[in-house]
């Protein structure tokens, strides 16, 4: 089986942080709390808030997925499983490089958008009142956040997990951490940026011009982790 070095778990991460739906997601939160805070500072306490919270949640998740396979000792199993998902995931993003939101996409679960809509007028209202809660409820949303864009960002950090199981269990933590690190950079680079003055609307064109390149390269290295994952094994 395939040893997992630092490098390929530093691309995977890259290739996992750079994805459209994080983008997305966090570009549009950014605008509505630039909206909702009169202070700039505040935008950039719950945005890094958020960040935070979705970086604890990410590795949770991550350590939950390694516990259930390392204890039920399946290993094998979800090394399998997760080169497959590798490598469907990377084909239908490369399609949508070329045919971008035709057939089947990797978007987040149906409904999540509308909901975080909803989430994010209660929070507004909640805010008014209480700057602290309104807050916490902004880390609620990155849980939420995290669950709902699996399906578009959780190719790359499961075939992390399945070469992790394969007999790195015991660096886990220490693994899980750097991958989590390298996951939210991005959104500390977007967060910063709008802190000091670049609206959202650029942002968000800048997102849908590099959204096909972007699809490209992550759909191009799900292909060949996939591929090699399983050759490793025949």
């Amino acid at each position: 089986m395939v040893d997992l070095t630092l490098g390929l778990l530093v691309a995977a991460a890259l290739a996992d942080s750079v994805n459209p739906c994080v983008f997305g997601v966090l570009i549009f939160l950014c605008a509505f709390m630039l909206k909702m805070y009169k202070k700039p500072i505040h935008m950039l306490i719950s945005g890094l808030f958020y960040t935070f919270i979705v970086y604890v949640a990410y590795l949770l998740l991550g350590l939950g997925i390694l516990k259930i396979t390392v204890s039920f000792e399946i290993s094998r199993l979800f090394y399998i499983f997760a080169a497959t998902i590798a490598i469907l995931a990377g084909i239908i993003e490369i399609k949508d490089y070329f045919f971008y939101g035709k057939w089947f996409s990797l978007q987040i679960l149906p409904g999540a958008s509308k909901r975080i809509d909803v989430y994010i007028n209660y929070i507004k209202k909640i805010q008014k009142k209480h700057f602290s809660l309104g807050i916490l409820f902004i880390g609620l949303l990155g849980v939420f956040v995290v669950l709902v864009e699996l399906p578009c960002t959780g190719a790359p950090y499961l075939a992390i997990l399945a070469l992790i199981a394969q007999g790195e269990y015991a660096r886990a933590l220490p693994l899980l951490l750097l991958y989590n690190l390298i996951f939210i950079l991005p959104l500390f680079v977007i967060i910063t940026i709008t802190y000091f003055g670049t609206s959202s609307k650029k942002l968000e064109r800048w997102r849908k011009e590099y959204k096909g390149l972007m699809r490209l390269v992550i759909g191009l290295f799900l292909i060949f982790l996939g591929i090699y994952m399983l050759y490793s094994i025949l």
